[in-house]
């Protein structure tokens, strides 16, 4: 059923909900009980987009570049319908520092605030499908067990990866996101929204390129005032040899999901390896997919990271 808020509550140029989504990994119906605050960060992404290495940035931002904070635990995946979803809100509730919220929504299932400043990370699909597989691939019985035979499952069951990565990669471009979810409307919504005042867009390829300058974009965006002292450890800690030395504080539940626990979640951070994968039918099919479902602009500016 569609959700609207009150005129006053959600001012005419902002988004409003329109639907509710639910699938082995979605319940957007639990971001309708949040109540938000004025400082709340959401960074949204499309999974294996870079959501965690954000959640890392503003973390660190947030709390002046202190390794001990633990993304796993303050970051929680707010629309994610396994768990106790009751006590994730309670543990919101109860912080008192600026709250770090996560979702994978598309922006029209997705209760919009005013008030709330919005991240939104994205990646060029061929690298989502690659390292989403390997994610996928070695998931652990828990992991099924969790989406799959906990009450409250709409849809088919998430079924066993593929093994074979170029076959999982068409299924996935065949099937708009299967088993996830769809792909291109996630990019799409997004992008639409890119000049409201509290969304700030971010590209994988361009934190790759310049992770210092992004990071400064982001605390601009935040209006995060960097003590000079802790920009050092800051960006020390956001970096991929430190975020994988430290997996357990960023993968979610210390990576019992997943065989290999929390560095098998934190990957390789690499871009390019479908070049290695694919075919070029593979690559045109997706590039012509690209543009008909984004458009030029978005379709240029996922393929390749460049500032908006």
């Amino acid at each position: 059923m569609p959700v609207t808020f009150a005129p006053e509550a959600v001012p005419a140029r902002f988004p409003r909900k329109l639907r509710e989504l639910h699938n082995h990994h979605f319940d957007s119906t639990i971001w309708n009980d949040l109540v938000f605050r004025g400082d709340d960060v959401v960074v949204a992404t499309y999974a294996k987009s870079g959501t965690s290495w954000v959640q890392q940035i503003v973390a660190q931002l947030v709390f002046n570049g202190d390794p001990e904070v633990s993304i796993a635990d303050i970051s929680p995946w707010v629309d994610l319908r396994a768990g106790p979803v009751l006590a994730r809100l309670a543990v919101l509730a109860a912080q008192k520092h600026r709250r770090i919220l996560k979702t994978h929504l598309p922006v029209d299932a997705l209760r919009f605030s005013p008030k709330a400043r919005y991240i939104h990370v994205a990646r060029d699909g061929r690298d989502v499908a690659l390292s989403l597989h390997h994610h996928h691939l070695h998931a652990n019985d828990t992991w099924y067990a969790m989406l799959n035979d906990t009450p409250g499952r709409v849809g088919p069951p998430v079924p066993h990866a593929n093994p074979d990565a170029a076959g999982y990669f068409r299924e996935w471009l065949d099937g708009d996101g299967a088993p996830f979810w769809p792909f291109w409307e996630n990019v799409r919504s997004w992008w639409a929204v890119r000049d409201l005042p509290n969304v700030h867009l971010v590209h994988f390829e361009a934190l790759k390129r310049d992770m210092a300058g992004e990071i400064r974009r982001i605390a601009d965006f935040l209006e995060v005032d960097v003590d000079a002292r802790a920009w050092p450890r800051i960006l020390r800690h956001c970096g991929f040899d430190w975020m994988k030395a430290n997996a357990p504080q960023v993968a979610p539940m210390g990576g019992a999901f997943w065989h290999g626990g929390a560095d098998t979640f934190i990957n390789k951070g690499t871009n390019g390896r479908w070049r290695n994968v694919l075919t070029a039918e593979d690559v045109a099919r997706y590039e012509a997919a690209a543009l008909a479902e984004l458009g030029p602009e978005c379709a240029a500016w996922l393929a390749r990271g460049e500032a908006v």
